[in-house]
């Protein structure tokens, strides 16, 4: 593995490990999209206002798939199946082989309308607890804290991770996987004010310089999960 790609990786873990911000991008011939992405049990009101405010994205936290299986978190299209309304297969134009990795949305239960910065860090601080405690093989009743439909989009990593997907989710997991934490990571997308289509990379990594982010790609990622993958 080159030298370089293996420092920046690492350098991301270690910034998400402390709380911190990263950009995460995925990949030109996939999304092309960058992320914002924090470790939940990290995020604060001020965290969910940059998101908002300089990301624009849908705000959302993706889950471990164990984690996601032990709280009884569903895909959402499998929850929807039911009705006329569900996925169908093959729709994302961008990931022909898999469906996509939304679950349901929830609110805490000591939220109010569950839409404040306030509420969504509280949502995503809990939702980490969760995490842990079913990771651990000690899951919390996760319906005695959470309502929905909600305000937070959860998001479940597919099971066998960048080998299988390779969306903001698996990304996301799989960073948190390596870096030994809990793997539930709030994400957003940041879009462009003028364009009003997804920010450019450049223009992604432009920010980050600025604000003193670390920038990583999917396919940095990918060739350093590749090397130390952890399930």
């Amino acid at each position: 593995m080159d030298p370089e790609t293996s420092k920046l990786v690492e350098k991301a873990i270690e910034e998400l490990k402390n709380g911190r911000f990263i950009l995460l991008y995925d990949f030109a011939d996939r999304e092309g999209e960058t992320d914002f992405a924090i470790r939940s049990d990290a995020v604060n009101p001020r965290d969910i206002l940059r998101m908002r405010k300089d990301g624009g994205g849908l705000i959302c936290t993706s889950i471990h798939s164990k984690a996601a299986e032990l709280m009884g978190l569903p895909f959402a299209s499998d929850a929807l199946r039911m009705t006329k309304i569900a996925e169908r297969e093959g729709d994302i134009p961008y990931d022909k082989e898999n469906h996509s990795s939304f679950s349901l949305w929830v609110n805490h239960c000591d939220t109010y309308t569950g839409i404040p910065d306030n509420d969504r860090a509280l949502t995503a601080n809990r939702l980490a607890e969760h995490v842990k405690q079913a990771m651990a093989g000690t899951p919390l009743e996760f319906r005695s804290e959470f309502r929905t439909p909600g305000h937070m989009a959860t998001l479940r990593a597919n099971d066998k991770l960048l080998d299988k997907r390779r969306g903001q989710t698996e990304l996301s997991i799989a960073l948190a996987q390596l870096g030994g934490f809990t793997p539930c990571v709030t994400i957003c997308e940041m879009l462009d004010d003028n364009t009003g289509k997804a920010l450019t990379k450049a223009d992604a990594e432009a920010y980050a310089k600025k604000n003193g982010f670390v920038f990583v790609g999917g396919k940095e990622v990918v060739e350093y999960w590749e090397a130390h993958k952890v399930y």
